[in-house]
């Protein structure tokens, strides 16, 4: 069966269901736009390969053997997965179907990472994207054991197997407690905040966000007055709203709404913060090329002139 098996071709299943639903080889043959003669020796072939009679020609036309009823439904089982895989490959080949292991870390998942999947599985409905939360040292891991396709972090530095761009450049905002007496300013500088009870985040990895924070201060010459290191965003406004003191928050952070919290936004000039895209270097998959074209699309382009420090 299996030399038997190989010797059929995908043209001896496109002409046989051809007769058969035609019920007429003359009117198969006009559909498939081949001369009648060949188009017989190829349902023979094929009946002698199967060592079965499929079709019982007719003075009115040919009729199906029990034989070729049960092998109809089978070969248009077998075109159309045919069909289907080569569907399949193309929309592959055009980043339109697969898997995307995307990792995500910190602030930007309230705001920006969310707006970039929706806007990518709205565009490639059939690509599964898969979330991971790493922080950077574990994103770049994964990158390399080819276990994420591309990661979203903050402050990555010159890697010789990776390649990062900046998508985004977010303005620094200050959470405070409500009634707490900068909330009259619409405006802040860290001369402002030089004094206040900070908390500050993350503990880790370093260097990070924590440290971009105490540069500001350090950059100005003042001290920042540390009460509490916690390990996220989340963590340190829920503090803010307890009254525990103040923290420094980006953009995307301001759809944190806690209850008694209260936020205002640090003078343009002060500082941005960047959020970073990495992947490897010798992926040009065009899955991937797709996900950071919607990326470059959804997220504003950064500003020429920042001051994050990476």
């Amino acid at each position: 069966m299996s030399n038997r098996l190989g010797a059929i071709e995908f043209r001896h299943l496109r002409y046989f269901t051809a007769v058969a639903e035609a019920r007429s080889f003359r009117a198969a043959a006009q559909q498939l736009h081949v001369s009648q003669p060949p188009l017989t020796r190829q349902v023979q072939q094929l009946e002698e390969l199967l060592g079965v009679v499929l079709l019982e020609r007719q003075p009115r036309g040919v009729e199906l053997t029990a034989a070729g009823a049960v092998f109809l439904d089978e070969a248009r089982n077998l075109l159309a997965l045919a069909e289907q895989a080569l569907d399949r490959t193309q929309m592959a080949a055009q980043g339109q179907l697969g898997r995307l292991d995307v990792g995500v870390f910190g602030s930007a998942v309230f705001d920006a990472i969310p707006r970039v999947i929706q806007a990518f599985r709205t565009a490639y409905p059939k690509v599964e994207v898969v979330l991971h939360n790493l922080d950077r040292a574990g994103q770049i891991k994964a990158l390399r054991e080819r276990r994420l396709t591309v990661g979203f972090n903050r402050f990555f530095v010159e890697e010789p197997d990776l390649v990062w761009d900046v998508v985004l450049a977010e303005a620094l905002n200050v959470a405070l407690p409500a009634g707490h007496r900068l909330t009259d300013h619409a405006r802040l500088t860290i001369a402002d905040l030089s004094g206040e009870a900070m908390v500050v985040y993350p503990r880790s990895p370093r260097p990070g966000f924590i440290d971009q924070v105490l540069g500001l201060f350090h950059r100005r010459h003042l001290t920042a007055q540390v009460v509490q290191e916690v390990d996220d965003v989340v963590t340190a406004v829920a503090l803010v709203s307890s009254g525990f003191g103040l923290t420094i928050v980006s953009d995307s952070a301001l759809n944190l709404r806690l209850p008694g919290v209260v936020y205002r936004p640090l003078e343009r000039n002060e500082a941005l913060i960047d959020l970073c895209m990495i992947r490897r270097i010798d992926d040009d998959s065009p899955l991937l090329r797709a996900f950071i074209e919607v990326a470059r699309e959804v997220l504003p382009p950064p500003p020429e002139v920042h001051v994050a420090a990476r």
